[in-house]
C-alpha cells in the first residue's frame, strides 16, 4: 500500500477508484467500503485510493470545544487499512483554508484534476464540502460533467444498529469494549512505553508494567480492570490491565494506565507494546486498605484466567 502525504509528490495512479473520509475506526461499515473499491478497480484495471485527512476536521473546526479523542493513531489506522488490501491512501492536512473548499472545487481540483478519477464510492450518508453541502445527489449530478461514476452504498447494519465511529467511540468511553469489539471487528488497542511507576502492585505481589500512551489524541477506554493480551516484541501474553486514578492509593491521583501480565518476569521499561482490551471485568473501585485490594485483584486474576481459558 502506498501512502502519500503530499499531492506533490503523488505518484500516477491507474484508473483510481476513490472514496472519502476520516475513517477512523477503520470498522465494518469502512471494510465493506473497502471491499467494494478493491471490488470495483479490480474490474477496471484499476487501483483502490482512500483520501483522507488529519487532524480530524473537528479539530480545525471547533479548536477550543471538539473535545474529541481518536479510535486510532495514525500508525494504526494505516496498518489497517493495509491490512484490508487497500492500495493507496493520501492523507491530506485538514486546515481551515481547506475547509473553506466548496463541494464543487474539491470534486473538481483534487478528484477530478489531480487524481483523475474513474470512480466514487462512498456512504450513503456521506456529505463534505464547506457546510457540508456536497452529498449523493451532488455527486450524481456532477459526475456526469466530469465523467466519473458515482457508486453508493447502502447503510451498513449490524443487529439492526448503524455502526459510525462516534458510536464505537461512546462505546469506550464508557468501557463497553465488547460492543466496540464487535463494531470494530476485532480487539481495541492501545500502544505505548512502559514507563516507571510507583512499585504498588510490586509489595503486594501484583507487579504491573505502566504505560505512557504514545499519542496525545488516543482515546482511553472508561476506567476499570479489563481483561488483555499484551504484544511484547513478537510474543502475546494474557494480563489484567487497570485504568484510573488508583483512589485506594492516592485520593486525587492522576489518571494511569496499569498492567499486571499473566506468567511474566522480567525487565520491560522502556520497551513499547501493544495492549489489546478483550473484556471489561469490573468498575474502578475504593479499597479501605492495600490487602483488601490485593484480594480483588487475585479475584480479577481468577476471572480473567477463566475468560482466557473459555475463548
Amino acid at each position: 500500500m502506498k501512502v502519500f502525504r503530499d499531492l506533490d509528490q503523488l505518484a500516477e495512479i491507474s484508473n483510481p477508484v476513490v472514496t472519502i473520509g476520516t475513517f477512523d475506526g477503520v470498522h465494518k461499515g469502512h471494510q465493506m467500503i473497502i471491499d467494494r473499491l478493491n471490488e470495483e478497480a479490480k474490474k477496471i484495471g484499476g487501483e483502490s485510493v482512500l483520501f483522507t485527512f488529519y487532524p480530524h476536521p473537528r479539530m480545525i473546526l471547533f479548536p477550543d470545544s471538539h473535545g474529541i479523542k481518536l479510535i486510532q493513531t495514525q500508525v494504526q489506522k494505516i496498518d489497517k487499512l493495509r491490512r484490508f488490501g487497500l492500495q493507496n491512501v493520501i492523507i491530506h492536512p485538514f486546515t481551515k483554508e481547506f475547509s473553506r473548499l466548496t463541494a464543487t472545487e474539491f470534486v473538481r481540483d483534487f478528484l477530478v484534476n489531480t487524481l483523475h478519477v474513474k470512480k466514487l464510492v462512498i456512504g450513503y450518508d456521506h456529505q463534505f464540502g464547506k457546510n457540508r453541502e456536497g452529498g449523493i445527489q451532488f455527486l450524481k449530478d456532477v459526475s456526469e460533467l466530469y465523467g466519473f461514476e458515482v457508486i453508493e452504498i447502502p447503510a451498513q447494519e449490524i443487529d439492526e444498529v448503524n455502526i459510525s465511529s462516534t458510536k464505537i467511540r461512546n462505546a469506550i468511553k464508557e468501557g463497553n469494549v465488547d460492543l466496540a469489539n464487535t463494531f470494530l471487528g476485532e480487539p481495541y488497542e492501545i500502544d505505548g512505553i512502559v514507563i516507571y511507576g510507583d512499585k504498588v502492585g510490586t509489595t503486594i505481589g501484583y507487579p504491573t508494567a505502566n504505560i505512557e500512551v504514545d499519542s496525545e489524541v488516543k482515546l482511553i477506554p472508561g476506567n476499570g480492570v479489563y481483561a488483555v493480551e499484551v504484544i511484547i516484541g513478537e510474543q502475546i501474553y494474557h494480563g489484567i490491565m487497570n485504568i484510573g486514578n488508583r483512589p485506594t492509593i492516592a485520593a486525587q491521583g492522576d489518571q494511569r494506565l496499569e498492567v499486571h501480565i499473566l506468567d511474566f518476569s522480567g525487565d520491560i521499561y522502556g520497551q513499547n507494546l501493544t495492549v489489546r482490551l478483550l473484556k471489561r471485568i469490573r468498575n474502578e473501585q475504593v479499597f479501605e486498605n492495600l490487602d483488601l485490594l490485593k484480594e480483588q485483584i487475585h479475584l480479577d486474576e481468577e476471572f480473567a484466567r477463566n475468560f482466557f481459558t473459555a475463548v
